[in-house]
């Protein structure tokens, strides 16, 4: 079971180009599966059922899991027996019948435009020292509130992504799709004050600091963090939980919190929901559609300024 569950995460890195983060979360789940199976007396994928797949989603719940992890694990084991089923594997797919419960759908955090603007403040005196790494975060933070991308995607841009003259950045999203957003004048400042003042000396001081045995350096990356290594997503998670977490408000303080805010602002300030989704990268319109649900603000104009009862 094990090898065949090596070769289907293969099979969703190279043919259906998943991210490593995606193909990290089928891989745990998968194991999972086939840990809970061997202790069943079932080591061969012949052996799955949709009785086992049941038992171990109930297992699953049990243990105390979410709704959203259960439900997660339950897809990903759905796709692994129906690739199962059409490489041949499996004379039939056990995971056809396999329901979950559906994970609830919590708002997203959203901070408000005084509170963001609170927190750019904050980043920009820090960045006034000159320190490398203080202007550094106040360019990442200000990218990812004007453009509103994911953390992978930020962490993944090169320099040759960023567009100075155009002021877009091209992205890589889900699924290896590309996408060109753009992005203001603020972040263009913080931009180019960090690759002219700060990237410099981050790349040399890792330079100075790196062993014969430390990995390659980053010579494209756009963010550098340690070492003249890429920044990872978990310093950006640092940095942003750090400036967000204190905040009033529910919901996740990381990186997405940014995304989140971007996108409502942008439905408050008028725009349109289908080019939120195109600047978010969402391949459904229904995933973009929750940011309607935060944005009430533009909601109540609309209702004063229309409804002749208002």
């Amino acid at each position: 079971m094990h090898a065949q569950i090596e070769q289907y995460l293969l099979y969703l890195t190279l043919e259906r180009g998943f991210s490593e983060h995606t193909v990290r979360a089928y891989r745990t789940d998968l194991r999972q599966l086939a840990s809970f199976a061997a202790e069943h007396a079932v080591d061969s994928t012949d052996g799955i059922t949709l009785e086992l797949l049941r038992d171990w989603v109930w297992a699953s719940s049990q243990a105390g899991l979410a709704k959203a992890t259960l439900s997660r694990r339950a897809a990903s084991v759905r796709s692994f027996t129906a690739w199962l089923a059409q490489t041949g594997a499996l004379p039939n797919d056990p995971g056809v019948r396999l329901k979950s419960p559906k994970p609830g759908r919590p708002l997203p955090r959203v901070i408000n435009r005084v509170q963001m603007q609170e927190v750019l403040a904050s980043l920009e005196l820090h960045a006034s020292t000159g320190e490398p790494n203080a202007l550094r975060d106040l360019a990442v933070v200000e990218l990812l509130y004007a453009s509103a991308l994911r953390v992978s995607e930020l962490v993944g841009l090169d320099i040759a992504d960023v567009d100075l003259d155009r002021l877009t950045v091209r992205v890589t999203g889900k699924g290896s799709k590309e996408r060109v957003v753009p992005f203001g004048v603020p972040a263009l400042s913080a931009i180019v004050d960090y690759l002219r003042r700060a990237r410099p000396a981050l790349a040399s001081a890792a330079l100075t600091e790196r062993s014969a045995s430390a990995p390659q350096p980053a010579h494209n990356a756009l963010f550098l963090g340690t070492q003249q290594k890429r920044l990872g997503v978990r310093a950006v998670y640092r940095v942003v939980a750090g400036l967000v977490a204190d905040l009033p408000g529910t919901g996740p303080a990381g990186p997405h919190a940014l995304r989140h805010t971007a996108a409502t602002h942008l439905l408050d300030g008028g725009a349109d929901l289908r080019a939120v989704q195109e600047l978010l990268g969402h391949a459904s319109l229904g995933t973009t559609q929750i940011y309607t649900h935060v944005s009430t603000e533009r909601l109540k104009q609309t209702y004063l300024t229309a409804h002749p009862r208002a």
